[in-house]
């Protein structure tokens, strides 16, 4: 869980001017987010009775594909560490269809919350357990021996040499030497789901019963020092984490900090008119008491849905947000409405996040001594080409930068292992060049862009 101090220090401020670092615009959605999240610390500093009354308020997104939706939530998650799944909530069946019943992301978000933390308790023992690793190292260079029926000699001669093949461990001497360990193999048996229907994610299968009664099967292998000191720290490592401790923690990290991301929700929100389907109506009956608060059953305990924060996101092209059924509405007291993308935005896009998509194709052709130069220009025209296939067809956003930068660097990412060494101008009338013909034919840049 983040700690307390840390999370003081995340003021509204200071997490729009985090998402201002990846996301171009949509001021007010990084506003309710960021409100949203202040909340929940704000939350954690009143007195415990009134702390249970305190819900999180749900936000929905709408807005267009490539606005922004999918990545403010997943930058918010990096930022907070904190576990943070994303599902789709067309994939959905209502209870008694066969598919992922609602309750399935709830589990998924759990296990992301164990293997946070496991990772983080893997860093804490990481010393402890590295010290093991190199006497285990140690031992399968040296074989430990029984220095009571050694003479004097033998004994000085034995320590000595454990100590010579020590100091050179130490020193990361030994690491291409390749030494015989023992290294423990999965026993493979059948997985048999004894709940099928609704409970995807149970895990109730035959391994998992039997696992820890069967022996683990041992396996000889010659490996080097290295990937040997890699497999017994984290083989130590696994050792030193209590493991009943590990999941209650992570349980609660998951309650209190825990983020599910509803992405194409509006998908649900039409009512089915066809009596085949399944009811786009009973997947939002499914999923009102998750969000309301319910207690979920896992393999690793109860898990309660309070104060879990639901950000939900949909086009909503067709239907609206009031096609949703009333209860499900009012779980989500907070709407955001992201702009779509113009000319400007694109620009701002190529150029200003820290990962920005110039910066990640300059970084792919240095690996080929290739050097990248974008005028300012050449900039404006790709947005201005971007920005007009989004009007004259299908509006993708942002992910149609993607395809027309693609399709201009093609020629040069084929030959770019054939002219190393070289700095590559894009100018305007190179972009106009290679794309100009392809926007005007729109049957060809349908299919192209």
């Amino acid at each position: 869980m983040m700690k307390q101090a840390q999370l003081e220090t995340l003021t509204p401020q200071r997490i729009v001017d985090f998402l201002d670092k990846y996301i171009i615009g949509q001021n007010q959605a990084k506003k309710q987010i960021a409100i949203a999240l202040r909340n929940r610390w704000r939350r954690m500093q009143v007195s415990e009775d009134l702390q249970e009354e305190i819900v999180p308020k749900n936000i929905i997104m709408i807005g267009a594909t490539g606005v922004g939706k999918t990545e403010i939530a997943r930058r918010i998650a990096k930022l907070l560490q904190a576990p943070f799944v994303k599902v789709e909530a067309s994939k959905f069946t209502e209870v008694g269809y066969v598919g992922r019943d609602v309750e399935s992301m709830v589990r998924d978000l759990v296990e992301v919350s164990i293997n946070l933390l496991r990772d983080k308790k893997r860093e804490d023992v990481k010393p402890q357990a590295s010290k093991i690793a190199e006497q285990r190292i140690l031992a399968a260079l040296v074989p430990e021996q029984n220095i009571n029926d050694m003479s004097i000699e033998e004994r000085q001669s034995y320590q000595s040499l454990r100590n010579t093949f020590a100091k050179r461990l130490e020193n990361k001497e030994l690491e291409d030497k390749e030494i015989e360990i023992n290294i423990k193999k999965d026993t493979n048996m059948p997985h048999i789901e004894l709940f099928p229907m609704g409970q995807d994610n149970m895990d109730f299968n035959i391994k998992d019963m039997l696992g820890q009664i069967l022996p683990s099967k041992v396996a000889k292998q010659n490996v080097s020092v290295k990937k040997a000191r890699e497999i017994f720290v984290k083989e130590e490592s696994e050792k030193l984490i209590e493991t009943q401790d590990l999941y209650q923690e992570a349980i609660a990290t998951a309650e209190i900090t825990g983020i599910i991301f509803l992405d194409e929700i509006d998908k649900i929100a039409n009512k089915s008119q066809n009596g085949g389907d399944v009811s786009r109506e009973g997947v939002q009956r499914d999923l009102l008491p998750i969000v309301e608060g319910s207690t979920v059953h896992t393999k690793y305990g109860l898990v309660k849905t309070d104060h879990m924060l639901f950000i939900a996101a949909g086009a909503f092209h067709i239907s609206k947000p009031s096609d949703l059924i009333p209860e499900l509405q009012g779980r989500f007291p907070i709407r955001v409405e992201l702009e779509a993308l113009q000319k400007e935005e694109f620009v701002r896009i190529l150029q200003e996040p820290a990962n920005s998509l110039l910066r990640q194709y300059e970084a792919l052709l240095e690996t080929e001594q290739v050097k990248l130069e974008f005028t300012s220009e050449a900039i404006a025209e790709i947005a201005e080409i971007a920005f007009r296939a989004n009007e004259s067809m299908e509006n993708i956003g942002a992910r149609r930068l993607h395809a027309v930068l693609e399709k201009l660097l093609e020629e040069l990412s084929f030959t770019a292992s054939d002219i190393a060494s070289q700095t590559v101008s894009i100018t305007q009338t190179y972009v106009q060049d290679k794309l100009s013909k392809i926007i005007e034919d729109q049957d060809l840049s349908r299919y192209i862009l």
